[in-house]
């Protein structure tokens, strides 16, 4: 990995120092805000194998920004670069359509042994989308506001491990994972499935997650969502000139390497979705 390009590319311009819960905090804010959590990327083809280096390269270039094990793998790698002790957990995250089984679906970080903090433990995810904004302690009953969230620690009733519970206004319900660590090959099966099969999730729907400083902006097919600490705001992206600015201006993800070929296929994939989801739903009005 290029450490420099990748902090230029997240706006920190300048690291220096030991690992401290600031420093971790600054970095973990500014890793969710600027690189966005997204599955466009394999609307057009499928996934290749998980190469951390060449998924560092592609998001440094704007061209993708990544799903849980891209996102946190390459957060993982430039952690382990600056010098954080870094573990990998098996996990498994809970919506309303999918159960959360901790089956490696979810790859999951902790960080422990900062310099102002030696003994504490602490969970550190870039790949939830509309979660975390800055680490969590890994303590039992361990709440945090994080604006526009409440988020919640504690023991996992699933496996020898944690739960997260996500704020009811979000889609996510909550993400269980393993205390044990493992390596990245642990997730190869799952990022195979995941970003290759055409009935998975990531394959079906196109989205993209942004977590700023004071809201989660979720952009699902051509439905716009922004949950701030008091409201939430709905609209629908009707054209592709809007929906590709969109794409780079709120998203951060202009997508340089498509031509205009490839973005009017995509253009008509996510305006299908949404077309499939107002029939699901008799033509309700809403998110898509």
């Amino acid at each position: 990995m290029d450490t420099e390009a990748f902090l230029r590319r997240i706006g920190v311009n300048e690291y220096d120092g030991p690992p401290r819960l600031e420093a971790l905090s600054r970095l973990h804010a500014a890793f969710v805000d600027q690189i966005p959590y997204e599955s466009v990327q394999f609307q057009l083809e499928p996934g290749k194998p998980l190469d951390l280096e060449e998924t560092a390269k592609r998001i440094i270039a704007r061209e993708i920004g990544g799903y849980c094990f891209q996102l946190n793998g390459t957060f993982a790698l430039l952690l382990t670069e600056l010098g954080y002790q870094v573990k990998m957990h098996r996990g498994g995250a809970e919506t309303p359509t999918r159960p959360g089984d901790v089956d490696a679906s979810h790859l999951v970080l902790t960080v422990s042994g900062l310099v102002d903090d030696p003994d504490r433990v602490w969970l550190v995810d870039g790949g939830l989308g509309e979660a975390l904004l800055r680490p969590l302690p890994l303590e039992e009953g361990s709440s945090d506001y994080q604006e526009p969230f409440e988020l919640r620690l504690r023991r996992s009733e699933k496996v020898d491990g944690w739960r997260m519970d996500h704020d009811p206004r979000a889609n996510l319900i909550g993400m269980d994972f393993e205390s044990a660590a493992v390596g990245l090959d642990a997730f190869a099966t799952q990022h195979a499935n995941l970003s290759t099969n055409p009935d998975s999730p990531f394959r079906r729907l196109a989205s993209v997650f942004r977590r700023k400083p004071t809201s989660a902006a979720v952009l699902r097919s051509v439905g716009l969502t922004e949950t701030y600490a008091d409201r939430i705001d709905n609209s629908i992206i009707e054209n592709p000139a809007d929906y590709f600015a969109l794409l780079a201006d709120v998203f951060y993800l202009p997508l340089p390497h498509l031509d205009t070929r490839q973005r009017d296929e995509l253009w008509r994939r996510v305006w299908s979705q949404y077309e499939d989801f107002l029939a699901k739903t008799s033509g309700g009005i809403g998110s898509a």
